[in-house]
């Protein structure tokens, strides 16, 4: 029997970890993963302070001892001083995989002059995908619905848990063998 996929979503706000806003991100990305995947998995999220060591702290944690197969981190990825996810994760990924964030600005850049600004990436580590998405859950869903269609080949090769999507949302591509 396989074992459920473990999904790590990662809210990064110093406002949302304080308790001052509402985390929107993190549901979202939950919401859409629901309703997109099929297979069993097990969805942890977690909410920590901008800030690139607490980035880097929180995504080693997950890849390295709770065996996370896919992280999505959402927010801290704009120009602002503190977004710092991206340099968070380049500080622990071992492959960076730039396609990702290139086919995420491209479609929301159809919605919003401003996806120009974002920063969003996609990296490796041991068997964990790590990908930046945007906060707000309109815009996670353009970004998963750009890239989705290669996370579950992607997570085979890394040899992460098998990910099965409803070919009515997103057609996982597996080349034929």
């Amino acid at each position: 029997m396989t074992r459920p996929a473990h999904i790590a979503i990662v809210t990064v706000s110093d406002r949302a970890s304080r308790g001052e806003y509402e985390d929107k991100g993190g549901p979202g990305a939950e919401d859409w993963l629901r309703a997109t995947i099929t297979s069993p998995l097990e969805i942890t999220r977690t909410i920590i302070p901008d800030g690139r060591e607490s980035v880097a702290d929180t995504l080693r944690t997950l890849c390295d001892h709770k065996g996370a197969d896919l992280i999505l981190i959402t927010g801290g990825t704009g120009p602002a001083p503190r977004d710092l996810t991206p340099e968070g994760m380049a500080d622990i990924m071992e492959k960076e995989l730039p396609g990702f964030g290139e086919e995420m600005r491209r479609a929301s850049l159809c919605e919003v002059p401003t996806a120009i600004l974002s920063r969003q990436t996609a990296g490796i580590r041991r068997r964990t995908l790590m990908i930046t998405i945007p906060g707000k859950p309109s815009a996670i869903a353009t970004c998963l619905d750009a890239v989705f269609a290669a996370v579950p080949y992607c997570l085979d090769l890394i040899g992460a848990a098998r990910i099965e999507t409803d070919p009515a949302r997103i057609v996982a591509f597996r080349p034929k063998k």
